[in-house]
């Protein structure tokens, strides 16, 4: 067992802030002890809130990743520099957390699977939604067998308004993608890991481009400028099971809908069925009769990792570092990952080219 994991931070702006940087900071296996952001001054900020008093700052993640005394590093970057960073750190002998989605591309993906198993560390990829402490009741009510066999499910991820001004989330080069790579992946990596299925067959999907360029429009963070928006504001994707299973996926920045709903999703099974959207509720059929179950998640808790808190980032960020002190498994594994970044790519496609995509598995 490693007593304190040293810990670098590659990419230094919102989600290190608002996610990963106050996670670990409450971690007391951890020791925060470099920081990199192509803009210095972010990085400065980050070590002085949250660093160790010898941490280093970097504004080349290159350099970063030559310290031997370095354990773990977060990637924490635009969307099309986590493979490469990834994978560089990983040859670099560091264990890596890299937040969502895993890659731009399923290529991007593959490599940096390949690379994990090739170096023997460990890699794990921000999806903190699967530790909300309703993730966690329902994944163990699918697990127990309590739904039987999930056979239709619907991945939800649909804001009426909230596009993200900041940044690079318009950026399609930068990004990949809008809201169904953004949050979609969200939806999709829950649904998938309730059915336990990772096993696609054919992808048909749809992108809006609606509602992006239309000038001052109501938005929860300001008007957007039509003239940057050039990633979808909404998509909706088709998926079809090698088991026959079908999920629908739906993703939206800026949709004209009141059936607002993110990081949710709705199961049903042979024997019963589940949905997030208005707290957690369980339906079924027992003696005849029809039932629905709403759980009340206030009291008990789900801290499972030694420290952890109720907040999904905590308990995510205890069962990382768990996993990398303890040599133990991932909770949420790569090959996992993947396959959310494969479906998105192949909704993606369907949208270009107007025909289903096929996968050879």
């Amino acid at each position: 067992m490693t007593e304190t994991l040293r810990i670098g931070i590659i990419g230094c702006g919102g989600i290190a802030n608002g996610k990963h940087l106050p996670a670990l900071s409450k971690n007391k296996y951890v020791e925060l002890v470099a920081f990199c952001d192509i803009v210095e001054e972010r990085a400065v900020e980050a070590k002085q809130k949250y660093g160790a008093e010898e941490a280093k700052v970097y504004t080349d993640y290159r350099e970063l990743i030559k310290d031997p005394s370095i354990d773990v590093v977060h990637v924490l970057t635009p969307n099309d520099s986590h493979s490469y960073i990834s994978i560089d750190s990983l040859e670099a002998g560091k264990h890596v957390m890299c937040e969502k989605p895993m890659a731009k591309t399923a290529a991007e993906g593959r490599a940096m699977l390949e690379a994990a198993e090739r170096t023997g560390r460990k890699l794990s990829i921000g999806y903190n939604n699967r530790f909300r402490p309703d993730s966690q009741y329902l994944k163990q009510v699918c697990e127990q067998g309590e739904l039987g066999e999930i056979y239709y499910a619907k991945a939800h991820a649909i804001r009426r308004r909230a596009v993200p001004t900041w940044g690079v989330f318009l950026d399609e080069e930068k990004q990949g993608g809008g809201p169904l790579i953004d949050i979609g992946t969200h939806a999709l990596d829950l649904t998938l890991w309730m059915m336990d299925n990772y096993k696609p067959v054919s992808v048909t999907g749809s992108v809006f481009h609606k509602l992006g360029s239309k000038a001052n429009s109501a938005n929860a963070w300001g008007p957007w400028d039509p003239a940057k928006f050039t990633v979808e504001d909404s998509a909706v994707g088709f998926i079809k099971m090698a088991n026959g299973a079908t999920i629908t996926l739906e993703a939206s920045w800026a949709l004209n809908s009141l059936e607002v709903d993110e990081a949710k999703c709705t199961l049903c099974g042979t024997e019963g069925g589940a949905d997030m959207k208005n707290g957690l509720r369980i339906n079924g059929e027992s003696n005849s009769r029809l039932f629905v179950k709403e759980v009340d998640l206030s009291a008990g808790g789900v801290a499972f990792y030694d420290g952890a808190s109720e907040r999904d980032i905590d308990v995510e960020c205890a069962a990382w570092i768990n996993a990398v002190r303890n040599d133990t498994e991932l909770v949420v594994k790569p090959e996992q990952a993947l396959v959310v970044t494969e479906i998105l790519e192949a909704i993606y496609q369907s949208a270009r080219t107007g025909q289903t995509v096929y996968f050879d598995r």
